[in-house]
């Protein structure tokens, strides 16, 4: 009977640790698009998906440009989400109505763009808790260091890799993940 009750502890114990040790689905997080509508990411099941932080007043911004160029040449694989922040040195300092002009006047920009979100720190939104911290994308732990870092998650939900802002959006780093 001992034998058992052992035996019961030890398998309900594990069987909670490998429960918390399991990552979170990326499916399950909650966006805001610039516009206020929702954005489902399960939609995105089977696709890649391309997080970048972006900011309208950075050294980087240009990029937005090749983000559009990947998500055109990409987009029957590919979604580009931009999630705009103004974390770094106040770069993004302007409305949902000014970043989405801003975007579409000077880049084109017809991929989706979230609300600005806090991509660090004690109000850091649930997306960026779970693309730098290991413990929920059951891959790696990271850290947003500067505008335009990037963030690749595979068609199942899994995180591929991140990418520092000097990465640009169509370096072979990211595009061979795409092919």
């Amino acid at each position: 009977m001992k034998k058992i009750l052992l035996l019961s502890l030890i398998l309900l114990v594990s069987t909670k640790s490998m429960a918390q040790s399991k990552s979170q689905s990326i499916y399950d997080i909650k966006l805001t698009a610039l516009d206020g509508s929702p954005i489902d990411l399960a939609a995105f099941k089977g696709k890649h998906i391309l997080f970048v932080n972006v900011a309208s007043k950075c050294g980087f911004t240009p990029q937005y440009a090749q983000l559009q160029e990947l998500y055109n040449k990409y987009k029957s694989d590919l979604m580009v989400i931009g999630a705009p922040s103004n974390q770094f040195a106040n770069q993004e300092p302007g409305t949902a109505k000014d970043i989405k002009e801003f975007c579409t006047a000077n880049y084109g920009v017809t991929f989706l763009m979230t609300e600005k979100l806090d991509v660090k720190g004690d109000n850091q939104h649930p997306l960026y808790q779970w693309l730098t911290k290991a413990s929920k994308n059951g891959k790696v732990d990271s850290e947003v260091k500067w505008n335009f870092q990037k963030y690749l998650v595979d068609g199942k939900g899994n995180l591929v890799d991140y990418y520092l802002s000097a990465v640009t959006p169509m370096d072979a780093k990211i595009t061979k993940n795409l092919l």
